[in-house]
């Protein structure tokens, strides 16, 4: 899934600079920390409704294209 709009953001006005998602105050770390602890993303999306399903895969999406090109490609 391709994103043609940023679904992350840092602004040092907002959190201090921490990623959020665009158009929230949540922090993007939230979404990775839940899934860590083994909840379900439609927990994390109860939670904080002002973050879409659309967003969240979205930086899914994301983070698995980096780590892919991370490891396919070390430095």
């Amino acid at each position: 899934m391709k994103t043609t709009s940023p679904v992350i953001h840092s602004d040092p006005d907002i959190l201090g600079g921490t990623p959020v998602f665009v158009g929230t105050r949540v922090p993007m770390k939230t979404l990775l920390d839940y899934l860590e602890a083994g909840e379900p993303l439609d927990e994390f999306l109860d939670h904080f409704p002002s973050v879409s399903r659309e967003q969240a895969v979205a930086t899914l999406e994301v983070a698995k294209e980096i780590l892919t090109a991370y490891y396919a490609n070390p430095a």
